[in-house]
């Protein structure tokens, strides 16, 4: 379908399908050649890390996979014991864990994702998981362990504000925030590259609410928020990285 301008903002969504028609795109950059962006966005702030315990070293209890589909729902009151950090580990890996890196170009981790290129990184609001202080912290997948963003006390009501206020955010043990940096992306497929992000966002949030039936936990996605103050907290651009979904996990009542 040949490019039409957007005439009012009731149009933006249909714009958008049309625009990220294949037709449409321009030359893709893996085409043309250039180089792919770092598969992790680097860690520059050299303060505290955190190693999570191997997720080979993990035992949990089983659970039947058809149960966890059945049983699957979103959860917003949660006990307040803590969870512990080897539970912690077991989502992120559930949700982000790097199996394989290929090439030094993309990675084979235990979601999937267009073109295995897998272009989010996660920070946690972590408010009760044992051996961790309460704060801010960025996943680093390819190393498997935690860094440390931000141990303002007052961030928790500022994170829950640009999230219009939901209060199981500060009731949560912590809530997973995935941001998406689109460039890893639109690397391979261009404009299109957007729907993606979007399709994998999905993939990751199944893969939390399944992980966390196991450990006896609930889950709660969450895709309304204030887009300008979320990223404004996370130290994000709005455009290279930005807020993309997000989850609230806590032990059920």
């Amino acid at each position: 379908m040949p490019y039409r301008s957007l005439r009012t903002l009731s149009e933006a969504g249909k714009e958008f399908m049309r625009m990220t028609e294949h037709e449409n795109l321009p030359p893709l950059d893996q085409m043309l050649g250039r180089p792919p962006p770092p598969l992790e966005v680097p860690y520059t702030k050299g303060r505290a890390f955190i190693p999570l315990p191997p997720p080979e070293d993990i035992v949990l209890p089983a659970i039947d996979l058809r149960d966890a589909i059945e049983q699957r729902e979103s959860v917003r009151d949660y006990a307040p014991e803590p969870l512990a950090l080897h539970e912690l580990s077991f989502l992120l890996w559930c949700t982000q864990g790097v199996r394989r890196v290929v090439d030094g170009a993309f990675t084979l981790r235990t979601v999937p994702s267009a073109g295995a290129r897998h272009a989010f990184e996660t920070y946690l609001l972590i408010n009760r998981v044992e051996d961790v202080p309460p704060g801010l912290y960025r996943y680093l997948a390819l190393e498997h362990r935690l860094a440390e963003e931000s141990r303002d006390p007052g961030l928790p009501k500022h994170v829950t504000a640009a999230f219009l206020n939901q209060p199981h955010i500060l009731e949560s043990a912590v809530t997973f925030l995935w941001i998406a940096v689109p460039g890893r992306m639109t690397w391979r497929y261009s404009e299109r590259g957007y729907r993606y992000l979007h399709l994998d966002a999905g993939h990751v949030c199944q893969n939390l609410y399944l992980a966390a039936s196991g450990i006896g936990c609930g889950v709660c996605a969450i895709g309304a928020f204030d887009d300008a103050a979320i990223n404004r907290l996370l130290g994000l651009d709005g455009e290279e990285q930005f807020l993309i979904y997000a989850a609230t996990v806590g032990r059920k009542v």
